[in-house]
Protein backbone atom coordinates (compact mmCIF):
# COMPACT_ATOMS: atom_id res chain seq x y z
CA UNK A 1 0.00 0.00 0.00
CA UNK A 2 1.01 3.69 -0.96
CA UNK A 3 0.38 6.21 1.07
CA UNK A 4 0.60 9.89 -0.20
CA UNK A 5 1.30 12.68 1.92
CA UNK A 6 0.63 15.86 1.31
CA UNK A 7 3.11 18.82 2.12
CA UNK A 8 2.81 21.83 4.01
CA UNK A 9 5.21 23.66 1.58
CA UNK A 10 3.38 25.03 -0.81
CA UNK A 11 3.97 24.29 -4.39
CA UNK A 12 5.12 27.56 -6.65
CA UNK A 13 5.14 27.08 -10.10
CA UNK A 14 7.92 29.89 -11.94
CA UNK A 15 7.39 30.50 -15.38
CA UNK A 16 9.86 33.22 -16.47
CA UNK A 17 12.74 32.77 -19.72
CA UNK A 18 15.03 35.03 -17.90
CA UNK A 19 17.30 33.09 -15.87
CA UNK A 20 18.49 35.53 -13.44
CA UNK A 21 15.20 36.56 -12.64
CA UNK A 22 14.01 32.85 -12.63
CA UNK A 23 16.72 32.26 -10.08
CA UNK A 24 15.96 35.49 -7.72
CA UNK A 25 12.27 34.40 -7.45
CA UNK A 26 13.34 31.07 -6.78
CA UNK A 27 15.75 31.58 -3.85
CA UNK A 28 13.16 34.23 -2.56
CA UNK A 29 10.41 31.72 -2.41
CA UNK A 30 12.36 28.80 -1.00
CA UNK A 31 13.90 31.31 1.34
CA UNK A 32 10.21 31.83 2.67
CA UNK A 33 9.26 28.70 2.87
CA UNK A 34 8.24 27.86 -0.02
CA UNK A 35 8.53 24.88 -2.79
CA UNK A 36 9.64 27.06 -5.79
CA UNK A 37 9.37 25.01 -9.73
CA UNK A 38 10.66 26.26 -12.57
CA UNK A 39 9.92 26.34 -15.95
CA UNK A 40 11.37 28.61 -18.84
CA UNK A 41 8.82 28.40 -21.27
CA UNK A 42 4.85 28.71 -20.79
CA UNK A 43 4.90 25.24 -22.85
CA UNK A 44 6.98 23.22 -20.55
CA UNK A 45 5.14 24.53 -17.86
CA UNK A 46 2.29 23.14 -19.32
CA UNK A 47 3.20 19.62 -19.09
CA UNK A 48 4.49 20.23 -15.54
CA UNK A 49 0.79 21.19 -14.65
CA UNK A 50 -0.37 17.99 -16.44
CA UNK A 51 1.69 16.02 -13.66
CA UNK A 52 1.25 17.99 -10.37
CA UNK A 53 -0.68 21.03 -9.70
CA UNK A 54 0.67 23.99 -8.33
CA UNK A 55 -0.79 26.05 -5.65
CA UNK A 56 0.03 29.27 -7.06
CA UNK A 57 1.86 30.38 -10.16
CA UNK A 58 3.88 33.16 -10.80
CA UNK A 59 3.96 33.81 -14.85
CA UNK A 60 5.84 36.45 -17.00
CA UNK A 61 4.08 38.30 -19.58
CA UNK A 62 6.70 38.28 -22.28
CA UNK A 63 7.91 34.32 -22.94
CA UNK A 64 8.61 33.02 -26.06
CA UNK A 65 6.85 30.37 -28.28
CA UNK A 66 3.20 30.83 -25.84
CA UNK A 67 2.59 34.35 -24.23
CA UNK A 68 1.50 34.40 -20.42
CA UNK A 69 -1.46 35.61 -21.60
CA UNK A 70 -2.33 32.57 -23.57
CA UNK A 71 -1.60 30.39 -21.20
CA UNK A 72 -3.31 32.12 -18.72
CA UNK A 73 -6.52 32.09 -20.79
CA UNK A 74 -5.53 27.78 -21.34
CA UNK A 75 -5.07 27.43 -17.52
CA UNK A 76 -8.97 28.92 -16.92
CA UNK A 77 -10.39 26.81 -19.47
CA UNK A 78 -9.14 23.63 -18.01
CA UNK A 79 -11.39 22.59 -15.06
CA UNK A 80 -8.40 21.21 -13.08
CA UNK A 81 -6.56 24.47 -12.98
CA UNK A 82 -8.98 27.09 -13.77
CA UNK A 83 -9.11 27.60 -9.80
CA UNK A 84 -5.02 28.15 -9.36
CA UNK A 85 -4.45 31.36 -8.79
CA UNK A 86 -1.88 33.56 -10.89
CA UNK A 87 0.48 36.40 -10.29
CA UNK A 88 1.02 38.12 -13.79
CA UNK A 89 5.30 39.70 -14.19
CA UNK A 90 5.47 42.29 -16.82
CA UNK A 91 7.28 45.07 -18.11
CA UNK A 92 4.58 46.35 -19.43
CA UNK A 93 3.24 49.45 -16.90
CA UNK A 94 0.00 50.21 -18.95
CA UNK A 95 -3.48 50.30 -17.92
CA UNK A 96 -4.60 48.67 -20.76
CA UNK A 97 -2.33 46.05 -20.26
CA UNK A 98 -2.72 45.64 -16.76
CA UNK A 99 -6.60 45.59 -17.40
CA UNK A 100 -6.11 42.62 -20.07
CA UNK A 101 -3.97 40.41 -17.55
CA UNK A 102 -6.82 40.93 -15.13
CA UNK A 103 -9.70 39.85 -17.30
CA UNK A 104 -8.11 36.59 -18.70
CA UNK A 105 -8.29 35.84 -15.16
CA UNK A 106 -4.93 36.43 -13.31
CA UNK A 107 -5.34 37.20 -9.66
CA UNK A 108 -2.29 39.93 -9.38
CA UNK A 109 0.06 41.49 -11.35
CA UNK A 110 3.69 43.06 -10.89
CA UNK A 111 5.58 45.37 -13.04
CA UNK A 112 9.49 44.84 -13.48
CA UNK A 113 11.13 45.49 -11.94
CA UNK A 114 9.86 44.51 -8.71
CA UNK A 115 10.45 43.88 -5.09
CA UNK A 116 10.89 40.05 -4.33
CA UNK A 117 9.54 40.66 -0.62
CA UNK A 118 6.90 42.40 -2.10
CA UNK A 119 6.61 39.28 -4.33
CA UNK A 120 6.42 37.43 -1.67
CA UNK A 121 3.99 38.90 -0.11
CA UNK A 122 1.37 39.18 -2.43
CA UNK A 123 1.55 35.61 -2.54
CA UNK A 124 0.96 35.00 0.52
CA UNK A 125 -1.56 37.18 0.49
CA UNK A 126 -3.25 35.11 -2.57
CA UNK A 127 -2.65 31.74 -0.73
CA UNK A 128 -4.35 32.97 2.55
CA UNK A 129 -7.07 33.84 1.16
CA UNK A 130 -7.17 30.45 -1.06
CA UNK A 131 -5.10 27.59 1.17
CA UNK A 132 -4.59 29.39 4.55
CA UNK A 133 -3.12 26.28 5.46
CA UNK A 134 -0.16 26.71 2.99
CA UNK A 135 1.36 29.86 4.35
CA UNK A 136 3.76 29.00 7.22
CA UNK A 137 3.39 31.66 9.67
CA UNK A 138 2.90 30.60 13.62
CA UNK A 139 -0.65 29.86 14.60
CA UNK A 140 -1.54 30.50 17.66
CA UNK A 141 -4.94 29.53 19.90
CA UNK A 142 -5.90 28.88 23.47
CA UNK A 143 -1.67 28.82 24.45
CA UNK A 144 -0.99 26.75 21.67
CA UNK A 145 1.39 27.27 19.10
CA UNK A 146 2.33 26.12 15.81
CA UNK A 147 5.17 27.16 13.91
CA UNK A 148 5.36 25.44 10.48
CA UNK A 149 8.63 26.87 9.49
CA UNK A 150 10.71 25.26 12.59
CA UNK A 151 7.79 22.53 12.57
CA UNK A 152 7.39 23.26 16.45
CA UNK A 153 4.46 23.06 18.67
CA UNK A 154 4.33 24.74 22.39
CA UNK A 155 1.54 24.82 24.98
CA UNK A 156 1.88 27.14 27.60
CA UNK A 157 5.50 27.86 26.37
CA UNK A 158 6.69 24.21 26.94
CA UNK A 159 7.55 21.94 23.47
CA UNK A 160 5.43 19.06 22.32
CA UNK A 161 6.74 16.14 20.97
CA UNK A 162 4.63 15.24 18.15
CA UNK A 163 4.91 12.74 15.24
CA UNK A 164 4.46 13.78 11.68
CA UNK A 165 1.08 13.10 10.52
CA UNK A 166 -0.41 14.52 14.27
CA UNK A 167 1.22 17.86 13.10
CA UNK A 168 -0.24 18.43 9.74
CA UNK A 169 -3.58 17.24 11.43
CA UNK A 170 -2.72 20.23 14.32
CA UNK A 171 -2.24 22.61 11.35
CA UNK A 172 -5.42 21.90 9.31
CA UNK A 173 -7.64 22.21 12.56
CA UNK A 174 -5.60 25.25 13.86
CA UNK A 175 -6.35 26.90 10.82
CA UNK A 176 -9.74 25.96 10.63
CA UNK A 177 -11.06 26.24 14.04
CA UNK A 178 -14.80 25.66 14.79
CA UNK A 179 -15.48 23.76 11.86
CA UNK A 180 -16.93 20.30 11.69
CA UNK A 181 -15.01 18.03 9.37
CA UNK A 182 -15.54 14.02 8.10
CA UNK A 183 -13.03 11.49 8.11
CA UNK A 184 -12.77 11.99 4.52
CA UNK A 185 -12.34 15.61 4.07
CA UNK A 186 -9.59 15.03 6.52
CA UNK A 187 -8.22 12.72 4.80
CA UNK A 188 -8.43 14.71 1.56
CA UNK A 189 -6.67 17.22 2.95
CA UNK A 190 -3.97 15.30 5.09
CA UNK A 191 -3.20 12.49 3.09
CA UNK A 192 -4.49 14.03 -0.36
CA UNK A 193 -7.36 12.54 -2.70
CA UNK A 194 -5.39 10.09 -4.07
CA UNK A 195 -4.35 8.05 -0.97
CA UNK A 196 -5.90 4.67 -0.86
CA UNK A 197 -5.88 4.32 3.16
CA UNK A 198 -8.88 3.54 5.04
CA UNK A 199 -10.64 6.54 6.57
CA UNK A 200 -10.23 4.60 10.35
CA UNK A 201 -6.27 5.82 10.24
CA UNK A 202 -8.28 9.71 11.19
CA UNK A 203 -9.50 8.14 14.61
CA UNK A 204 -5.94 6.35 14.89
CA UNK A 205 -4.46 9.71 14.01
CA UNK A 206 -7.00 12.19 16.08
CA UNK A 207 -6.22 9.51 19.20
CA UNK A 208 -2.44 9.81 19.12
CA UNK A 209 -2.78 13.83 18.69
CA UNK A 210 -5.09 14.11 21.62
CA UNK A 211 -2.33 11.60 23.95
CA UNK A 212 0.81 14.11 22.64
CA UNK A 213 -2.12 17.23 23.75
CA UNK A 214 -3.44 15.46 27.04
CA UNK A 215 -0.30 16.94 29.28
CA UNK A 216 -1.42 20.56 28.79
CA UNK A 217 -4.96 19.81 28.71
CA UNK A 218 -5.28 21.17 24.84
CA UNK A 219 -6.46 17.43 23.88
CA UNK A 220 -9.94 19.24 24.88
CA UNK A 221 -9.94 21.60 21.74
CA UNK A 222 -10.51 18.17 19.51
CA UNK A 223 -14.22 17.42 20.18
CA UNK A 224 -16.00 14.81 18.39
CA UNK A 225 -19.46 15.53 16.68
CA UNK A 226 -21.50 12.12 16.53
CA UNK A 227 -22.21 10.95 13.49
CA UNK A 228 -20.63 14.02 11.41
CA UNK A 229 -16.58 14.01 12.47
CA UNK A 230 -14.79 16.56 14.72
CA UNK A 231 -14.03 19.72 15.60
CA UNK A 232 -11.32 21.94 16.26
CA UNK A 233 -13.03 24.02 19.21
CA UNK A 234 -12.35 26.05 22.43
CA UNK A 235 -16.21 25.44 23.30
Amino acid sequence: TVIIYRTMRANILIVEDESSILELISLNLHQAGFNPIRAISAEYANNLVKETIPDLIVLDWMLPGMDGIEFAKRLRANSATKSIPIIMLTAKSDEDNKIKGLNVGTDDYLTKPFSPRELVARIKALLRRRSPELVNEPIIFEGLVLDPSSHKVQANNKNINIGPTEFKLLHFFMKNTERVFNRNQILDKIWGNKSVIDDRTVDVHIKRLRESLNHSGHDKLIQTVRGAGYRFSKD
